[in-house]
C-alpha cells in the first residue's frame, strides 16, 4: 500500500511543482511589466494625481489584487513584489472602489502629501473652516472631484449645519437665514435637499444655471455618479447617467421641493456682521446667512491664452454640443481629458478638419481609454496632433502657432477655436472669505489603527472561543472521561457527535466552513455577488475560520479520532494555520522589497539629475552610466528561472563591480574630472545594491509565496474530507437530532 502511495504522489508532487515554477515566471513577468509602466508613468509624470490619489499602506496589503480589478480607470495600480503600487496616478478621478473592496483597509483615496501644497482649503473633519466658524466647503472646491464625494459632502454640511444651529438661540430676524448655499451643482443641490429635509431656512445662488459646471459638459456626456442617495429622493436606479438626464433629474427634484433657487448670481464675497451673522455679497444684493455653504468647483473663471485675437466670437471656452459644428476647420486647445473629448467629438462630424494643440510633448493627465481613442484617431487621420505646440495669434480666417523646440512657426486655416485649458479656481476669493490654504494649519494626520478587518475578525473568533471555553467547561465531566468509557457516561446521548448537541455542533461548523468559503465567491470580480464591503467578509473569514475549528473540535468530543471526520478537522486545524501564518509572512516580506525598491528610485533619480548637470562629452558619460545601471539593475531583479536569480545573487556584484570599473576607466580616459566619475560610481553601485537587496527580499517573498498556494490546497483537502466525513455520517452512523428524539435536558 505505501508502495502505491508513493507511486501516486510523487507525479502529483511533481505536477504541483511544475505548475508553482510556472507560476512563479509568470508572477515574475507581470511585475517586470508591472514595474515598467511605473517607471515609464514617472518619467511621463502620470504617476502623481492632481488631486485623489490612491495611497497603499504597505504594512498591511496582502496583494490580492482586488483594487486592480475593482478600479474603473485603467492602469492606476500594479502589483509589484505581490503588493498593489501606484503606477498612473494622474488617472486616479477618485471612484473608490479600490478602498471601497481592500478586505483589509489597506488603500485609501486621499489628496495625498498636504505638506506643501496651496491649493487645498484647511478645513476641519466636518468641512467648515478653523478660521472662520459658520463658513463651511462642500464638492470639488475641496479637492475632491466625483460626484458621489461631492452628494456627500452637501449632505454631510446639512446635518453639521443643523446640528450647530440647535445648540445655538434662535434669531428673530426673519430676514436671517439658516444657510446660504453657494453653488447648485451636485454638492449644492444635495446640500439644499438636506436642508429642506432638516426644516432650515435657506436659498441657493448660482452664477450660472442648474448643475453647476456639468451642466456645461459636451451633450450626452456620460457622467459616472456610482451608487448615490439623493435626500428626499432615495437612491438613484443607476450607476451612470448621461448629462442631460442628471440635469433633468436635478430640475425635478428642485421643482418637487420648492428648493429656493437664485440662477445668474455671482458670489462675490463674504464678511462677519457686528451682530455674528455671515453677511453675503452677491450680484444680486446682500444675503445674511447663519451659516454659509460654499459648493463653488475649482473651475472657476476660464483661464486664458493671452493672445491677440482672444475675444474674436469664433474662440469659445466650452463645448456643449460637437454635432452644432460640421463642415469647420477647428483647432482645440488643451491636454486634459475636457479637450481630448471635445477634439474626439468633433473629428467625428462630417466635414470638420480638427487639430489638437497642446503644449506638452506628451499627454500626461488623460485617463486610459481617452488616450487610447486619441491614439487611433490620429493614426487614422480624423484629427491631427500638435504635440509642443503654443497659440501665438488668432484670426477671423486662421491661426498662428509655435512648434517644437526650435518655435517654427504654423499658419492653419480656421473657423473655430475651442480654449480648454481649465480654469483659473477661486482661491484668491476663498482666502478673502477667511479660507486659509497655508499647509502651516493643517491638522496632523490621524494615525491609522492596525487593520480593522482583522482586528474585528480576531474579536468576533475570541467571543467564539469563550463560548466554546464555556461550553467546555459546563460539560467536563464528559470531556475528562476516558473516550473508551463515555458511551457509559449519562451526557452520552447529548454530547456524542452523531446525536443531540454534539450533531448540531458538527453542522454549525459546516456552515461556518460554508460562510468561510463564500469570502473566495465575493471576492471574485467575475461574479456578481456584491452584498456587503470585502473588508466585513475579511472579518467574516478569519472570525468563520476560528469558530469552525473550534465548534468541530466540540463536535469531535475534544479528541480527534482516525476516521475521517477527524481527518477533516486535521485539515481545518491545517488551514488555520497556514492562513495565520500567511496573512503574517504577506503583511512583513514585500513590504521590505517594495521598500527597497523606493530606495533604488531614489538613488536612480539622483544618478540621473547627476549626469543631467554635465555637459558635452561629460553628459555622454552619464548617460551609459545610467544606462549600464539599468541594465545591470534588471539582470538582478527579473531573472526568470531559480537558477539565473540565484547566480545573479551570488555573482551578479562581482560582475557589476567590473562592468562599472571598465565604464569609470573609459570616463577618465574621455577627459571626465575624477570626482564627476566618483560621485557617480557612488550613486551607481547604491542603484545596484538597492536592486541587489530588493532581489533578495523578493526571491525569500517569492519562496514563501508558495504558502498561498499550499494554504488553497489545503482548502480543497480540507473541504474534500469535510465531505467525505459527511457522506459517511449520513450512510453509516445513527444520526439523531436533538429536537426530534428528545435528548436535550
Amino acid at each position: 500500500m505505501t508502495t502505491w502511495l508513493l507511486l501516486l504522489a510523487a507525479p502529483l508532487a511533481l505536477l504541483w511543482v511544475t505548475l508553482l515554477s510556472w507560476s512563479r515566471r509568470e508572477e515574475l513577468r507581470r511585475m517586470r511589466a508591472g514595474r515598467a509602466e511605473q517607471e515609464q508613468a514617472r518619467a511621463r509624470g502620470t504617476d502623481r494625481a492632481r488631486l485623489q490619489y490612491p495611497a497603499v499602506d504597505l504594512s498591511r496589503c496582502i496583494g490580492c489584487g482586488i483594487c486592480i480589478e475593482a478600479c474603473p480607470e485603467e492602469g492606476v495600480l500594479e502589483l509589484v513584489h505581490g503588493q498593489a503600487v501606484v503606477a498612473h496616478g494622474s488617472r486616479c478621478v477618485g471612484h473608490g472602489k479600490c478602498a471601497e473592496e481592500c478586505p483589509v483597509g489597506a488603500i485609501a483615496v486621499t489628496l495625498g502629501d498636504l505638506s506643501q501644497r496651496r491649493d487645498i482649503p484647511v478645513l476641519e473633519p466636518s468641512h467648515e473652516s478653523p478660521h472662520t466658524p459658520g463658513l463651511f466647503l462642500a464638492g470639488e472646491v475641496t479637492g475632491f472631484a466625483l460626484i458621489r464625494t461631492a452628494v456627500e459632502h452637501g449632505r454631510m454640511v446639512a446635518r453639521e449645519v443643523a446640528r450647530k444651529l440647535e445648540s445655538l438661540p434662535p434669531v428673530e430676524d426673519p430676514g436671517v437665514l439658516d444657510l446660504l448655499i453657494v453653488g447648485a451643482g451636485p454638492a449644492g443641490l444635495t446640500c439644499a435637499l438636506e436642508a429642506r429635509e432638516r426644516g432650515l431656512r435657506f436659498a441657493v445662488v448660482e452664477q450660472d444655471s442648474l448643475g453647476g459646471t456639468i451642466a456645461h459638459y459636451p451633450r450626452r456626456k456620460l457622467v459616472m455618479t456610482q451608487p448615490v442617495q439623493l435626500p428626499l429622493h432615495g437612491r438613484l436606479a443607476r450607476s451612470e447617467y448621461e448629462k442631460e438626464e442628471l440635469v433633468a433629474l436635478w430640475e425635478d427634484l428642485a421643482t418637487e421641493h420648492d428648493l429656493p433657487l437664485q440662477t445668474q448670481t455671482r458670489f462675490e464675497g463674504v464678511e462677519r456682521d457686528e451682530d455674528g451673522v455671515l453677511g453675503v455679497r452677491t450680484s444680486a444684493g446682500r444675503f445674511r446667512a447663519r451659516t454659509v455653504c460654499l459648493a463653488l468647483g475649482r473651475r472657476g473663471t476660464p483661464r486664458r491664452l493671452g493672445v491677440e485675437g482672444e475675444d474674436l466670437p469664433k474662440v469659445a471656452s466650452s463645448l456643449i454640443d460637437a454635432q452644432s459644428y460640421r463642415g469647420r476647420r477647428v483647432l482645440v486647445v488643451g491636454g486634459g481629458d475636457s479637450a481630448v473629448e471635445a477634439a474626439l467629438g468633433l473629428a467625428e462630424q462630417p466635414g470638420n478638419q480638427v487639430s489638437l494643440s497642446y503644449r506638452g510633448q506628451a499627454f500626461t493627465r488623460l485617463k486610459a481609454r481617452n488616450e487610447g481613442r486619441l491614439e487611433a484617431a490620429a493614426r487614422a487621420g480624423k484629427l491631427e496632433l500638435l504635440l509642443g505646440s503654443q497659440v501665438q495669434r488668432i484670426s477671423t480666417d486662421a491661426v498662428k502657432l509655435a512648434v517644437g523646440e526650435d518655435g517654427r512657426r504654423l499658419t492653419l486655416p480656421n473657423d473655430e477655436v475651442f480654449v480648454l485649458i481649465g480654469g483659473e479656481p477661486p482661491f484668491a476669493l476663498l482666502e478673502r472669505c477667511g479660507v486659509s490654504l497655508d499647509p502651516a494649519d493643517r491638522l496632523p494626520p490621524p494615525v491609522e489603527d492596525e487593520d480593522p478587518s482583522l482586528v474585528r475578525g480576531l474579536a468576533l473568533a475570541s467571543l467564539v472561543a469563550l463560548a466554546a471555553a464555556a461550553f467546555a467547561f459546563a460539560y467536563q465531566g464528559y470531556f475528562r472521561t476516558p473516550l473508551a468509557e463515555r458511551p457509559l457516561h449519562p451526557e452520552h446521548d447529548l454530547l456524542r457527535p452523531a446525536q443531540g448537541m454534539g450533531l448540531v455542533l458538527g453542522a454549525l461548523a459546516s456552515l461556518l466552513v460554508l460562510a468561510n468559503l463564500a469570502y473566495l465567491v465575493r471576492r471574485s470580480q467575475a461574479l456578481p455577488l456584491t452584498f456587503g464591503s470585502l473588508r466585513a467578509w475579511m472579518t467574516v473569514h478569519v472570525a468563520t475560520g476560528i469558530g469552525a475549528l473550534l465548534l468541530a473540535l466540540l463536535h469531535g468530543g475534544l479528541v480527534p479520532r482516525d476516521t475521517s471526520g477527524g481527518h477533516a478537522l486535521w485539515g481545518l486545524a491545517v488551514l488555520v494555520l497556514t492562513g495565520a501564518i500567511g496573512r503574517w509572512l504577506y503583511a512583513l516580506v514585500p513590504r521590505a522589497a517594495n521598500g527597497r525598491e523606493l530606495q533604488l528610485d531614489e538613488v536612480r533619480d539622483r544618478l540621473a539629475q547627476l549626469s543631467g548637470n554635465w555637459a558635452g562629452s561629460h553628459r555622454a558619460f552619464g548617460e551609459r552610466l545610467e544606462a549600464e545601471v539599468g541594465r545591470l539593475v534588471d539582470d538582478i531583479r527579473w531573472s526568470g528561472g531559480l537558477g539565473q536569480r540565484l547566480a545573479a545573487l551570488l555573482i551578479g556584484r562581482r560582475r557589476a563591480h567590473r562592468h562599472l570599473r571598465d565604464l569609470a576607466a573609459t570616463g577618465r580616459r574621455e577627459g571626465v574630472p575624477a570626482e564627476e566619475v566618483d560621485a557617480g560610481l557612488v550613486l551607481a553601485r547604491g542603484a545596484f545594491d538597492a536592486a541587489l537587496a530588493a532581489s533578495r527580499y523578493e526571491e525569500l517573498r517569492g519562496l514563501l509565496g508558495s504558502w498561498r498556494y499550499l494554504h488553497r490546497w489545503v482548502a480543497v483537502a480540507m473541504v474534500l474530507l469535510v465531505l467525505a466525513h459527511i457522506v459517511t455520517a449520513t450512510r453509516y452512523a445513527d444520526l439523531r437530532w436533538p429536537w426530534s428524539e428528545g435528548v436535550l435536558p
